[in-house]
């Protein structure tokens, strides 16, 4: 077992004893997040008087399906309230992010909260204070090491339909259909056990893959046939999103989910970053093959981090030309990692 008898017998006895529990995780929340979040709220509904899930700000229209997502609070929409909440809190629960950056502004609340804090999470390097710290980089998700944390503290018997279908859809999210991140045989164990609760996985799959828009859709041909740069004397590609080319194809928060794999699909490209300008900052994505450890080129070079095939930031005050640049001229220094 990955999770220790003291931390399980740990957060059984702070879940137990809390009260009023709150979830939170982390801003712009992907399917893991989300899916890790209401997997353990549904879980823990069944045991406690009073469970919240707290959002920065909205999830994506893909993952508005899930079970438990018209409870979620969110501190974009009502700060004050959100505040309030995590200030009555007898227990705060933090789900797949291990930095209080990750939380944008929800983080001046959150610092300010007085209640235990617990953290589950599959990030390397946790920088957050918590009385019980899951830190599990070999699992796929958030989702999976959520499962293992249910499991170790005697509480399975509380999973059913709507806990399993969140955290099954976590798993499938951060790993694109099994594809990547799941080199445990556990991890397929956990899926099999998730589907025993009679859980919809082709309708769930449909849902979170099969449901974009038509302009989703017509943005992704403009940047595969008009913005994706490949450089193959480093086996590598990137693909850049302005914020012009987002307003004239109506982009929605989600759209941009899984552009960034779509390189890797091409034979011999082992690194693929994806690089969209927003309002203030700009976003990065960095995704790969075999040894090539994008965690250290984001740490190294770009204020982020992941894990060594997935990894993400955010660059202020600069521009999408600059990080382009800096990018392509870091490359050499990563040649090994690329297999040259």
């Amino acid at each position: 077992m990955i999770i220790t008898e003291e931390q399980a017998g740990k957060f059984k006895e702070l879940t137990e004893n809390a009260g009023e529990i709150v979830i939170i995780t982390h801003h712009n929340p992907d399917g893991d997040a989300i899916g890790s979040s209401l997997g353990l709220y549904h879980v823990l509904k069944r045991m406690c008087d009073k469970v919240t899930v707290v959002l920065p700000n909205h999830l994506p229209e893909f993952l508005k399906w899930m079970p438990g997502v018209d409870g979620i609070k969110y501190y974009k929409d009502d700060n004050s309230g959100v505040g309030k909440i995590l200030s009555d809190a007898g227990l705060v629960i933090m789900l797949d992010f291990n930095e209080p950056g990750r939380l944008g502004k929800m983080s001046e609340c959150v610092n300010k909260i007085k209640s235990p804090v617990v953290l589950i999470d599959h990030h390397p390097g946790p920088e957050i204070n918590a009385v019980l710290t899951v830190s599990v980089t070999a699992v796929s998700s958030t989702a999976e090491l959520v499962y293992e944390v249910i499991e170790a503290a005697g509480l399975k018997k509380e999973i059913g339909f709507d806990s399993a279908t969140c955290l099954f859809t976590g798993m499938l999210t951060d790993t694109v259909s099994f594809s990547v991140n799941c080199s445990r045989s556990r991890t397929f164990a956990i899926a099999s056990e998730l589907l025993e609760f009679k859980i919809e996985k082709d309708e769930i799959n449909r849902l979170v893959f099969n449901t974009f828009s038509e302009s989703r859709m017509r943005l992704l041909g403009h940047l595969l046939s008009q913005n994706m740069v490949i450089i193959p004397q480093y086996k590598s590609a990137y693909i850049t999103l302005s914020m012009e080319e987002a307003k004239r194809y109506s982009f929605q928060t989600g759209d941009s989910e899984g552009f960034v794999n779509y390189p890797l699909y091409i034979k011999g490209i082992v690194f693929s970053a994806f690089i969209m300008e927003r309002r203030d900052h700009i976003k990065l994505s960095f995704r790969s093959r075999g040894s090539f450890a994008v965690n250290k080129l984001m740490e190294d070079h770009f204020k982020g981090g992941g894990h060594l095939n997935a990894a993400g930031g955010e660059m202020y005050n600069t521009t999408m030309k600059d990080v382009v640049e800096r990018l392509v001229s870091v490359l050499p220094l990563y040649s090994e990692l690329c297999g040259i």
